[in-house]
């Protein structure tokens, strides 16, 4: 678990106007932390500040120790909203996190050893990501910044689901905890050419056949 710090300031004019002259006039950028058995907590961070920690992935998915007016405590980001055009963030929502109560985050997945994989080097074929992230739940402490897939013995025609990753101790994924019918695909080696032959190909070849 990678630990942050980010400092922040409490604001009590709340509402549209507001935060449009704090982004406007003031560079910052308005936010709520919630959660535990506080009272929610209208804030305020440095744009530009807040944007440089958002360039590290880990971010994302760690423990940061929020520091309010002076006064820390350790939170996950919970929401983010990006201006659509512009390189600025509108609003951030953080939630406080208990050691002692689990919680759901969404984990990067890192794809490793693509180059050395078997199925590319040795059977010509290409890979495929259907998943960049995946959520968990786990207490703060076993929080990971990411998740390693390893892609070396994967072969050409292979999909990777949920069940195939190793999670770190103490950690559980969200979906896979549904039951059957959630073990979704997160990675695949194509076979060059397209792969095997779809459904309907398959139909009509069988038709034929007949």
């Amino acid at each position: 678990m990678s630990e942050h710090t980010l400092a922040a300031v409490s604001r009590t004019v709340t509402g549209k106007g507001s935060s449009r002259r704090l982004r406007r006039l003031e560079n910052l950028v308005p936010g709520i932390v919630y959660g535990g058995k506080a009272e929610p907590t209208q804030i305020a961070i440095a744009q530009n500040v807040f944007i440089k920690a958002l360039e590290d992935e880990s971010f994302y998915s760690s423990v940061v120790s929020l520091e309010i007016d002076g006064k820390a405590q350790n939170v996950i980001l919970k929401d983010l909203q990006r201006h659509p055009a512009k390189p600025i963030i509108l609003h951030a929502d953080f939630m406080r996190v208990d050691a002692k109560t689990e919680i759901v985050v969404n984990v990067p997945l890192h794809f490793v050893n693509e180059e050395q994989c078997v199925g590319v080097k040795m059977q010509s074929g290409k890979i495929q990501h259907e998943a960049s992230e995946v959520e968990v739940r786990c207490l703060p402490k076993d929080l990971p910044e990411y998740i390693e897939v390893d892609m070396t013995e994967i072969e050409a025609g292979t999909t990777l689901h949920l069940s195939d990753v190793t999670l770190p101790k103490g950690v559980v994924s969200t979906q896979l905890a549904l039951g059957e019918g959630h073990d979704l695909p997160i990675a695949s080696v194509k076979k060059p050419g397209g792969g095997q032959a779809s459904e309907d190909e398959e139909g009509a070849e069988g038709a034929g056949e007949e």
